[in-house]
């Protein structure tokens, strides 16, 4: 039997100050009645590439790659503003947006992608566009509220933060919601 890992790459909100402010707003937002599944403020991150169930040892090897594959300096990113995935009419991610440090983010995630295709792990679909999900519309209830409530905050500044590291994370799922640890940490280099 094949021992399983649910995997993903990320890069972890590590300023309290941002964490809270997104939060905040991923309150109120659910305070509009509208049906949503909020990501706990402590699982709050920016996505560089999910992979999905890999068996462990592809876990060990995909470490291993990344540590020495990846080589980046600390950058600064700034998290400003609110938007959603597809369209603000049939919203399923409402998320916060990367300004300042998106460039460094997407060149990140295309090392990351290279790695991972010379593990045979299929590209992803979708574009990848530098975000931070807050929350997921689980319904069509309330939605107009849920609207108005997204475009207060179209031009919130959630402040920034110094990136040192991105990780390789488990995640496993549980009914409270899942529960994320870190497998392995690649540093920046100074």
């Amino acid at each position: 039997m094949v021992n399983l890992v649910r995997t993903f790459i990320a890069i972890d909100i590590d300023d309290d100050n941002v964490r809270n402010e997104l939060a905040k707003v991923r309150d109120y937002l659910s305070s509009t009645k509208a049906e949503l599944k909020p990501v706990a403020t402590e699982n709050i991150h920016i996505t560089l590439r999910f992979i999905g169930e890999m068996p462990l040892t592809l876990v060990s090897e995909l470490c291993d790659k990344l540590s020495k594959e990846v080589t980046f300096k600390p950058f600064k990113i700034k998290v400003y503003g609110l938007g959603v995935f597809p369209n603000i009419h049939r919203p399923r991610v409402i998320w916060a947006g990367i300004t300042e440090g998106a460039s460094n983010i997407i060149e990140l995630h295309d090392i990351v992608e290279k790695i991972l295709r010379k593990l045979r792990i299929p590209p992803s679909r979708e574009k990848f566009i530098p975000h931070i999900t807050i929350a997921r519309v689980k319904s069509s209830r309330n939605l107009p509220a849920l609207r108005k409530a997204i475009e207060l905050y179209i031009d919130k500044d959630f402040g920034g933060f110094i990136v040192n590291s991105i990780k390789v994370k488990r995640s496993i799922l549980t009914p409270r919601g899942p529960i994320y640890s870190d497998i392995c940490v690649i540093k920046a280099v100074e």
